[in-house]
């Protein structure tokens, strides 16, 4: 097909620090959230006592192996690599005053790193991790004093890498908080919607605290939000599963609405209000939340149905949002719905809503991996799914969306965020490790590397649209 995106569009790949780095209490780092969480987001938060261990203490042990990672990017041409710091490396206990400083020396290491290649950082502040200190000590999020703490980070690593950084993100997929209160608020599992929803208003502000600190401090630099993509189509033309399937999209696109537009909807008055919701919003707050994002930034793995029809609610396949499948869609290993187009559909929804930068920073496929006798690993699968995607992005952008860039889920193998397997692999870059901690940690480069590299070099050129 012929290149339909931009000249400067930022091709890459997207990691997070508790998926890839390890080092869990190397140079000073504190115990963070996910450090509770050794089975993934949806497991049981575990506390740390001597002598145990988990996967993502090692997980592929980026923090030591990052030159070898971020040279093998570069093959790959990556104009772009989404990383998180690791709020605890900077912060151990969330509320010290000073900052430690071999957790700034690492990042330093690492966009240094990566200005060698000439790839530039996107760098997310909190990516399902916070202090666990400021769990134990304040209550997470649920506490109004976490907004400052949050507020002093952002501006320390502001300070410390306005040189280095120019694209920021806040939280990772902040709508996550409803589906897993611990990892996205630290709040526990069985609170109530009040108690998550005043934690989320704290987070917004908290967010956008750090948009006001980054348009201070950051010359140039342009600060996003980050969601969950998850479009919902309804399962029927129905008027009543349509007006179902708004409403359950604005339970996410909540959020973007608050970070794009300044202020909550008038329809989340209403549901806090029928729903007995109470949320302590101050006028400081309200004047805070008008300091708004410059470009919407959203994960994207499938899409899923709504229906009013109870007995098919009760039966729907169970996945990370209990979403309803759809009859017309395939589904991967791990009963991920996988939708191209609907790709190309919440680009236009997204761009349409708020007519700001859309950047696509997670999209991929988990799949089981076979190396082959002779080393080689022929992820066709991931070939396929990436390109019917990509080609529904140039769509996209021929519909008049603006796309700023695209990050791939995992371009390295990694520990995945809801179950902590190795298992289900998403990268361009195999990782000898499996899911019980075993392996050499080699990393050998995929049938994808060489495809996604050419994507890459041709500008998208490569793709093959199979229309």
């Amino acid at each position: 097909m012929s290149s339909k995106f931009p000249d400067h569009f930022l091709w890459g790949g997207a990691v997070a620090a508790n998926q890839v780095e390890g080092a869990y209490q190397t140079d000073g780092k504190g115990l963070s959230t996910s450090d509770l969480q050794p089975q993934g987001i949806f497991g049981a938060i575990t506390p740390r006592v001597d002598g145990d261990s988990g996967i993502k203490d090692v997980a592929i042990d980026f923090y030591h192996r990052y030159p070898q990672d971020i040279a093998l990017f570069a093959e790959m041409g990556f104009k772009c690599l989404r990383i998180s710091i690791a709020w605890t490396r900077i912060f151990p206990q969330g509320d010290e005053e000073a900052p430690n400083e071999a957790g700034l020396a690492f990042y330093d290491r690492l966009f240094d790193e990566m200005a060698r290649y000439g790839i530039q950082p996107l760098v997310t502040l909190s990516h399902y991790e916070m202090p666990y200190g400021l769990v134990k000590q304040y209550g997470g999020w649920g506490n109004r004093k976490t907004i400052g703490f949050f507020e002093h980070y952002a501006r320390t690593v502001f300070e410390r890498y306005k040189h280095k950084v120019q694209h920021w993100l806040t939280f990772n997929e902040i709508n996550m908080s409803l589906h897993a209160p611990f990892t996205g608020v630290g709040l526990a599992e069985d609170s109530s919607k009040s108690e998550i929803y005043q934690a989320i208003h704290h987070q917004l502000v908290a967010s956008a605290r750090a948009v006001k600190a980054c348009h201070e401090i950051v010359p140039g630099g342009k600060i996003g939000n980050m969601l969950l993509g998850g479009i919902l189509y309804p399962l029927s033309c129905k008027p009543e599963d349509v007006l179902e399937t708004q409403r359950q999209n604005r339970d996410w696109l909540f959020f973007g609405d608050v970070q794009a537009r300044g202020g909550y909807p008038a329809y989340m008055r209403r549901y806090f209000r029928e729903n007995g919701i109470q949320v302590e919003i101050t006028a400081e707050d309200q004047q805070a939340l008008r300091e708004t994002i410059d470009f919407i930034s959203f994960s994207y793995y499938m899409s899923g149905c709504v229906t009013t029809d109870e007995a098919q609610n009760n039966t729907a396949r169970t996945n990370i949002l209990n979403m309803v499948p759809n009859p017309h869609l395939a589904s991967s290993e791990w009963g991920w719905q996988i939708d191209p187009v609907g790709l190309r559909y919440l680009l236009n929804v997204l761009y349409d809503r708020y007519q700001k930068p859309l950047f696509i920073v997670e999209n991929g496929l988990g799949a089981k991996d076979r190396v082959e006798a002779d080393g080689s690993i022929n992820d066709d699968y991931r070939i396929n799914y990436l390109n019917d995607h990509l080609v529904q992005v140039a769509e996209a952008i021929d519909d008049g969306v603006e796309v700023m860039g695209y990050t791939s889920w995992g371009p390295i193998d990694l520990v995945s965020a809801s179950k902590a397997e190795m298992s289900k692999r998403y990268g361009f870059i195999y990782v000898d490790r499996d899911d019980a901690g075993n392996g050499s940690l080699e990393r050998r480069r995929k049938k994808s590397f060489y495809w996604y590299r050419d994507v890459i070099q041709s500008n998208g050129n490569s793709l093959k649209d199979k229309a």
